[in-house]
């Protein structure tokens, strides 16, 4: 953008952060999720950091999302990836009577027990994506196309991650429509 307005990206920046500001408003409005929604959480950061690895990898950014099948997506920036972070907010915006698909990771441990009917589980550690009607393919999509898109900035300052994040999800639930 600022090569063809022929401002400088300092300037473009600050006329787009209360655009994006408005985008993570009104993404945080929508309505809970029904029907079958899939639940993942993912890592965004630089590919190579020395220490730790994996999970908790230093210096990463998670992201946990929700994507209802057939419609739109949902994602929020986590401290971690425990049984109550996750819950919390799977409890907030899935309704009761939605059937969860996940991957196997403990933090999904309970569903269940909390009420909701169906939980039903892939497990990608034994290369297993897909079991029946159980996946977590359209969520992974999402997560591909948010982290195709924000490696272009080369790195994005961790103050406003928050709002790129919530503008690829914004995107991504408009993709159909002309924008």
């Amino acid at each position: 953008m600022a090569l063809l307005t022929g401002l400088n990206r300092n300037t473009v920046n600050r006329y787009l952060l209360p655009i994006r500001e408005r985008i993570a408003h009104f993404c945080e409005t929508q309505s809970p999720f029904g029907g079958e929604v899939e639940v993942d959480e993912s890592y965004f950061g630089a590919y190579c950091i020395k220490g730790k690895r994996g999970r908790g990898a230093y210096g990463k950014t998670i992201v946990f999302g929700l994507f209802q099948r057939n419609g739109h997506v949902y994602t929020e920036l986590v401290p971690n990836c425990r049984k109550a972070t996750l819950q919390a907010i799977i409890r907030g915006k899935v309704a009761l009577d939605g059937v969860v698909y996940s991957d196997g990771w403990r933090g999904y441990n309970g569903l269940v027990d909390v009420g909701y009917g169906k939980h039903l589980r892939v497990d990608q550690s034994q290369d297993e994506f897909v079991r029946g009607r159980a996946h977590v393919n359209g969520i992974e999509g999402f997560w591909g196309y948010a982290k195709a898109r924000l490696v272009r900035f080369r790195g994005i300052n961790k103050r406003t991650f928050y709002l790129h994040g919530k503008e690829c999800e914004f995107r991504f639930n408009h993709r159909g429509q002309n924008l």
